[in-house]
């Protein structure tokens, strides 16, 4: 194990380096760009035998790194924001062809306007395409993320693409220590990918082509299954992470302080630190206040938010994303999480840190009190003060 003073993105990019991806491919947009770079660094000098495929847009950089899974290769991508949606067709193509792509999002606002700051609008607004989509809070965790969602893609039971993503700049360029681990214990934890259903040159197959309604369903159908097998293959790949690694990020839905909690706060991303650090000033007065992160939102983890529900009176959940509905996407999932449970605390649904406003100790303070209080549940916009006409000025 090194430790290296990393980036968020070049954390990135040494865990592809680490998982001997194969090819890669990928379109430089800001603030994901030193990814790739970082990477062609690598192909470059030699430190990593990949192929690196230039092209003229994320669309085709998705379209390389599928048609390389489809002949068997471990492959790598990474983009952001009107990059990401640039790519939304091949993302469906990727999971209903169960191709096990990783992609790094540096999760970034979407315009217009534009704006370069950390949005989670962009992952957001591909919630339905089929991947797998995990949010780190650290760059710790972005390195360990990446490595686990290769063993994770590339199970059998799984055999779906994976989102590992991480907030512009908080993470993408700002830099802390990093543990990196020895790349023989990664060859460990993370042996070369077993192909299955794959093209193979010179032999007549056919793999992603037409089929009627009469079968269409039953490949939606197995998407779904291997979908609802995630959270316990993701299980045992964070236990044998931790078992050679000896390093854990708690599963998909970590909680901290939680249990005598009056209320609760649902966090993804960044806004988790500052979060926890609120937490334990409130304990430290007397108020019984939790956190829970939600780590993996796709496949949402239901069961986790039910068990939270049964002792925490208040739900709060923060959304760095506004989405054209009653709450906030995260707000949403958890709510219909609840629905079936037999316990089902007030849900409040928090929009804070849209596009890149800082989310201040202040503002979280301000959210447990709204909680504690028992004011109705409703949607609060934290970091806004709008007046009229500012929305459109």
């Amino acid at each position: 194990m090194t430790q290296k003073v990393l980036s968020g993105n070049y954390a990135q990019s040494y865990a592809a380096q680490l998982a001997r991806v194969q090819v890669i491919s990928a379109y430089p947009i800001t603030p994901q760009t030193s990814i790739v770079e970082k990477l062609a660094d690598f192909v470059a000098s030699g430190e990593l035998p990949a192929q690196y495929v230039k092209v003229e847009s994320e669309h085709s950089a998705l379209q390389v790194c599928l048609s390389a899974a489809a002949l068997g290769a471990r492959t790598y991508t990474a983009t952001s924001s009107q990059g990401l949606l640039l790519m939304h067709e091949l993302l469906h193509w990727a999971s209903g062809m169960r191709a096990p792509i990783v992609m790094g999002v540096v999760n970034r606002a979407v315009g217009p306007p534009w704006n370069i700051g950390s949005d989670h609008t962009d992952t957001m607004s591909q919630r339905d395409t089929g991947w797998i989509q995990i949010y780190a809070e650290s760059n710790q965790e972005v390195l360990d993320t990446v490595l686990q969602a290769y063993r994770l893609a590339e199970h059998p039971d799984v055999r779906l693409p994976v989102m590992v993503t991480e907030d512009a700049f908080y993470l993408s360029h700002t830099v802390e220590p990093v543990d990196v681990p020895d790349p023989e214990r990664v060859d460990r934890f993370l042996p070369p990918r077993e192909p299955h259903a794959v093209l193979v040159p010179g032999t007549a197959s056919r793999l992603g082509s037409f089929t009627g309604p009469d079968y269409y369903v039953d490949f939606r159908h197995q998407v779904a299954e291997a979908t609802e097998r995630v959270p316990t293959t993701f299980a045992a790949v964070e236990e044998e992470y931790e078992r050679i690694m000896g390093r854990t990020h708690g599963g998909p839905f970590p909680t901290y302080r939680v249990d005598d909690a009056d209320a609760v706060l649902v966090t993804m991303g960044t806004i988790t630190t500052t979060a926890r650090s609120v937490v334990d000033e409130l304990r430290a007065s007397g108020r019984k206040v939790g956190l829970a992160k939600l780590r993996m939102f796709r496949p949402f983890p239901n069961d986790a938010v039910r068990a939270l529900a049964a002792t925490a009176d208040r739900i709060g959940v923060v959304d760095r994303s506004y989405t054209f509905g009653s709450m906030g996407p995260a707000a949403t999932e958890v709510s219909a999480a609840l629905y079936r449970s037999p316990r089902r605390p007030a849900v409040t649904s928090f929009l804070a840190g849209i596009g890149g406003r800082d989310v201040t100790l202040q503002e979280v303070r301000h959210m447990f009190d709204t909680l504690l209080s028992g004011a109705p549940a409703a949607t609060h916009w934290e970091d806004l003060e709008i007046e009229e006409g500012a929305v459109h000025g």
